[in-house]
């Protein structure tokens, strides 16, 4: 099952960027949602009209062109909270007034659940600018601050790295969700040679493994101690496949035929 951007659940994120400055990192906002499944991305009231075609937001959006074209331009934070039933406020500022701090991976897990309980709603994460960050007035718009618990000598983050930050906690949630896989794969073709080994196969490789520690000397027959008990813990827990057991019997056969050519009766 794959989980994209036409995943409904998905549609309801989006991410506010209030008054950006450097194309860069609109470029590179787009990309960062783009890549964790997200498609909303509003500017409200960037410093250039023009900042969504700026070269530089072209090359740092990275193939995510789609996303960037369809940015929204809101004139104030109020118009673009306008359809959103949610908002956080992601800042590493502290507040001793305003709403409700959680980190990230709680402000994540709640939006999930406050779209399994009103699945029409909309949620937000808005960010500040990349000098000064987010100002009361617009944190105040928002139901909960949420921060990203960085290193707290130097939780310096770009506002695109942080809006990365927040799209993965929000892809986790709403997988977790959803109850969708956290990791998709495309299934190529399984060989045989790759297929786990049988315990048959298994138990001819050590009585063969055992031969050819006892050829090299590793081995006392005599004395063999805890030895091959070992052994067959280690190579269980690996799981070998058809392919790795002939590989090892090959390195038994090689081990066997080094110690007939250099043995005392053959040398003398």
């Amino acid at each position: 099952m794959t989980t994209t951007q036409n995943e409904p659940l998905f549609n309801h994120i989006r991410f506010i960027m209030v008054e950006p400055s450097h194309p860069g990192n609109v470029g590179a906002a787009a990309r960062a949602i783009k890549t964790m499944g997200f498609q909303q991305l509003c500017l409200v009231n960037p410093k250039s009209p023009t900042i969504i075609t700026h070269e530089n937001a072209i090359a740092m959006a990275s193939g995510a062109t789609d996303v960037l074209e369809n940015t929204t331009i809101a004139d104030s934070l109020e118009q673009a909270l306008a359809p959103v039933s949610l908002a956080f406020a992601l800042t590493a500022r502290p507040r001793y007034i305003g709403p409700p701090p959680k980190t990230i991976r709680e402000s994540a897990c709640i939006g999930a659940e406050h779209l399994r309980m009103h699945p029409s709603g909309q949620i937000a994460i808005v960010l500040g600018t990349e000098r000064t960050g987010l100002e009361n007035h617009a944190i105040n718009q928002c139901q909960y601050l949420c921060y990203i618990p960085a290193n707290p000598e130097y939780s310096s983050l770009n506002v695109a790295q942080a809006l990365q930050l927040a799209a993965w906690e929000l892809r986790y949630a709403l997988l977790e969700q959803l109850d969708f896989p956290l990791v998709v794969k495309t299934p190529g073709k399984i060989l045989e040679a790759d297929l786990p080994a049988t315990q048959s196969e298994i138990q001819s490789f050590l009585t063969h493994w055992e031969q050819a520690l006892t050829a090299v000397d590793f081995l006392d027959p005599n004395h063999p101690k805890k030895l091959m008990v070992r052994m067959q813990q280690l190579f269980t827990r690996s799981q070998l496949s058809h392919a790795e057991v002939a590989m090892l019997r090959g390195v038994c056969t090689a081990m066997m035929k080094t110690a007939r050519k250099i043995s005392p009766t053959t040398t003398s």
